[in-house]
């Protein structure tokens, strides 16, 4: 396939031009549900008029449908994105780019969709589809899912659907959080992943910063106990990775410990610990649930994160060494592939 790829580049490089070209078209549409022809214009960066010639010729083939509300794919043009992403990510160069991050932070998976999630709401919409379909492949039934919050697990959530293998299972938040948004909260990302998927899940009710005093309190509680419990003994692990001083803002950490964070170098953070450029632990949240050191039983850690803003800190993660799943985008691939 590569070699019959290399010579299409070489004899026919508009003929590759013209399949990505069609392939954008149909990928964002599909992550759309429906929409319709100016706003796909604007998205792509393309006329009207030249979408309205790629939109027609697309529809004559079957792959698209169109009503009043806009175009939306059809189970052909479905089944044919399904069938063209080995191809498409050997053309885009992703294919070679997933080998060398997987090789570099000895993972066990990397998946990247082409774009950057910091400037295309697409891409990221993408990532959370690409997030669904990773845990998808890794569950089995009756499994302990731990999910952490953030717009890309709510984007996860939001492609995830009835599932046999997935029925049985518990989605249970990774930790506590009742300082974010309610949107954002791992409590509301894993009962929506539950509801979706016709499964179970369980909420833990503490605040994102705790005292000493107020943590040796709750977790006698016997109900968050038997939560955490839960958590702790999870197979699989579903979480963000953050920029560490917008994550620091996110959470209102007071004026001191950011001063510290930066400091100490903190670049990035993941499961509510801040790591410096080597990896390193610098900060960990006074916080109830999943601690970095029951990451070494878990089976199955998948990190999902994309940006170029967060290539560097995806890469501080990663050399951390506690993920066996990456799934991010191509600005973040490039990004981190630039501090290996």
């Amino acid at each position: 396939m590569r070699e019959i790829l290399d010579i299409q580049k070489q004899l026919m490089p508009d003929l590759m031009d013209i399949m990505k070209k069609r392939y954008s078209i149909l990928q964002h549409i599909l992550v759309s549900g429906v929409v319709g022809r100016r706003t796909l214009a604007s998205s792509l960066d393309m006329t009207e008029r030249v979408l309205r010639g790629e939109v027609d010729f697309l529809k004559e083939l079957g792959l698209l449908e169109s009503d009043a509300s806009g175009m939306k794919i059809s189970e052909s043009g479905r089944q044919l994105l399904e069938d063209m992403q080995p191809i498409i990510k050997m053309a885009f160069g992703l294919t070679d780019l997933e080998d060398s991050i997987a090789k570099a932070f000895h993972l066990t998976n990397v998946i990247i969709v082409p774009g950057d999630s910091d400037t295309s709401i697409f891409t990221k919409k993408e990532l959370g589809r690409a997030g669904a379909a990773a845990l998808r492949k890794y569950v089995s039934k009756d499994d302990i899912i731990a999910v952490t919050g953030g717009s890309t697990m709510a984007q996860i959530a939001n492609n995830l659907a009835i599932s046999s293998s997935m029925k049985g299972s518990w989605f249970v938040p990774a930790r506590g959080g009742l300082g974010e948004s309610v949107d954002m909260q791992a409590n509301t990302i894993a009962s929506i992943m539950a509801k979706k998927t016709g499964g179970k899940y369980r909420l833990l009710h503490v605040p994102d910063h705790l005292g000493e005093e107020a943590y040796q309190s709750l977790i006698q509680d016997p109900q968050i106990q038997e939560v955490v419990n839960a958590v702790r003994s999870c197979r699989i692990v579903v979480h963000g990775i953050g920029d560490a001083m917008v994550m620091a803002r996110r959470r209102k950490v007071d004026s001191e410990t950011t001063s510290s964070l930066r400091g100490d170098g903190a670049l990035a953070e993941a499961l509510g610990y801040y790591f410096d450029r080597q990896g390193n632990v610098v900060h960990k949240m006074p916080t109830v649930g999943l601690r970095l050191e029951d990451l070494q039983r878990v089976e199955v850690v998948i990190g999902v994160a994309g940006g170029k803003s967060k290539g560097e800190a995806i890469a501080s993660v990663l050399r951390h060494g506690q993920e066996d799943v990456l799934v991010t985008d191509e600005a973040a691939a490039l990004e981190i592939m630039k501090h290996v």
